[in-house]
């Protein structure tokens, strides 16, 4: 994959699809930023790092993406020299009807899912145009479908997915490539934060083998895995791309 010594910044990397795909870089001998929220959770995740690879070189950040991201690129660059890989993983989703959310839900939805990923694209770009590296936003199949009540969400998905194909654009001409995944339903702990009960997410998993054409839902791995080949130099000529990792559920309709 020659990721061996890149310098890869992974954001919400304190659980599910982030810590997953920190633990896979640093399996794959890149250096990894850590960045994420949660102090307990990145400790966690840098142990798993460790016992990937016990020579990892990581570096964590306590940060807020929305607020934190020149620092984030900053701390980076004085640790590591360099920036060769952007993954934008740190998310946010709420649901509601359009008939009862406010504004509030809009602004906090969109300054994580897309404000934050502009930010971060504007600070590390210079850096990666020197190593002509690449960026892998991670979006979800709700940016390729429709939702009933997750329209914010939904629509903050469906931004990242063409901001990426636009940017891949500006960027190509510097040999940077940009690509997003498209996760669907993905066993972490993501939906629990939205509300949902436990047995509200049990149902949830059950249901999801029939909205899933493999007949099952995903594991944080299996994401990862895809994220470090549109990383890698494997899929160097791959931009602008959005790869559904969704068991089929984006080219699935209701009958």
């Amino acid at each position: 994959m020659s990721l061996v010594g890149r310098v890869v910044i992974v954001t919400g990397a304190s659980s599910g699809i982030g810590a997953a795909t920190a633990e896979s870089f640093a399996k794959e001998s890149s250096k990894v930023v850590l960045v994420g929220r949660n102090l307990a959770n990145l400790k966690t995740t840098e142990v798993a790092c460790k016992a990937a690879n016990s020579k990892a070189e990581l570096l964590s950040i306590i940060a807020d993406v929305t607020v934190d991201a020149e620092r984030i690129i900053n701390s980076t660059i004085e640790k590591f020299g360099q920036l060769d890989v952007l993954v934008n993983n740190a998310g946010v989703g709420e649901r509601g009807s359009i008939l009862d959310i406010d504004v509030g839900q809009y602004d906090r939805i969109f300054d994580t899912n897309v404000r934050a990923v502009f930010l971060l694209r504007k600070y590390a770009a210079p850096h990666l145009v020197k190593t002509q590296g690449n960026i892998v936003n991670v979006s979800s199949v709700a940016g390729l479908r429709s939702f009933p009540n997750s329209s914010v969400y939904c629509t903050s998905k469906a931004a990242l997915d063409q901001f990426t194909r636009c940017i891949a654009l500006d960027l190509a001409p510097n040999n940077v490539r940009v690509n997003a995944v498209n996760p669907g339903t993905i066993v972490t702990e993501f939906h629990k934060r939205m509300g949902l009960t436990e047995t509200e997410y049990v149902k949830l998993l059950e249901h999801a083998k029939s909205t899933h054409a493999l007949g099952r839902v995903g594991v944080a791995k299996e994401v990862a895995d895809a994220i470090i080949f549109l990383a890698s130099d494997s899929s160097s000529f791959i931009t602008g791309a959005t790869l559904p990792i969704d068991g089929g559920r984006h080219a699935m309709c209701p009958r």
